[in-house]
């Protein structure tokens, strides 16, 4: 596997630690000493996550979907949709793309950064998954003039229907998004999925781990994690060791079986 956290790809880590600052400041006692970039995300969060929006409140996810293109569109990109049915509502992923390949050529190495953009039942989804999907946004916005390595391409995608009773469903957005990649013949060396990003505190105790994992990890939540399967420990490492070098902001790095609760509790799994 090539080593996408080497070189430029740093870049993507650092962002995202910017990122993790600005989530800090989304608090109301803080609102007022909020840099632009938190301010951008409050607004990101808000424009999406203010009310519940999954296929059974259709116009509320459509105007979340909306607002992810109206703001890549602000930022130059030319976001592309793979539309489908689920759950009687026709959905959409969204995608854009940084990338260096040649024209008329495919990309020869694929990597994504991605978020899901809908909410649970009864939820606004604040937290899970408007965080994600607001990071995403900045990260698309500010890598936008960055050129990949030749003949990489980012991708940059917001998916839908990560919630149930879609996940892990042939319904689940992602799902479809790696469908489509099998059948262009694509393949994908790496994938960051961000999620539930807003939850952070200084409280003893206030972060809850799965079963096995007690004593192993940090029982405050005031850490980023980067999980993922066995399969996938080469990268989690890569990621984990980009990141720490970048910021001394908390990490955690966690590659466990595909059976561990939590491990693929969201869109990388697919």
């Amino acid at each position: 596997m090539r080593n996408f956290f080497q070189s430029h790809w740093k870049v993507i880590v650092a962002l995202l630690l910017l990122i993790l600052v600005a989530v800090m400041t989304l608090t109301p006692e803080n609102a007022g000493a909020a840099s632009t970039l938190a301010e951008r995300m409050r607004q990101h969060v808000a424009a999406v996550a203010s009310e519940e929006h999954n296929t059974r409140k259709p116009a509320q996810l459509e105007r979340a979907a909306v607002y992810i293109e109206t703001t890549l569109k602000k930022a130059g990109y030319a976001p592309s949709r793979q539309e489908y049915e689920a759950g009687g509502q026709r959905v959409r992923n969204i995608e854009v793309a940084v990338a260096n390949v040649a024209k008329g050529k495919r990309p020869e190495c694929i990597f994504i950064v991605g978020a899901h953009y809908d909410s649970a039942q009864g939820a606004p989804g604040a937290n899970d998954n408007g965080s994600g999907t607001a990071a995403v946004l900045e990260l698309a916005r500010l890598l936008k003039t960055v050129q990949p390595a030749a003949g990489t391409e980012v991708r940059f995608v917001f998916f839908v229907n990560e919630e149930p009773p879609f996940f892990l469903g042939e319904e689940m957005g992602s799902m479809q998004h790696a469908a489509e990649l099998k059948r262009q013949g694509l393949a994908v060396e790496g994938a960051l999925v961000l999620e539930t990003m807003g939850y952070y505190s200084d409280a003893a105790g206030s972060q809850k781990l799965p079963p096995g994992l007690d004593g192993q990890y940090p029982d405050t939540g005031n850490f980023i994690a980067f999980v993922g399967t066995i399969e996938s420990s080469a990268l989690v490492r890569q990621a984990l060791a980009a990141f720490q070098q970048a910021s001394d902001f908390p990490a955690q790095g966690l590659a466990a079986p595909a059976h561990t609760m939590g491990v693929t509790l969201s869109d990388h799994s697919s």
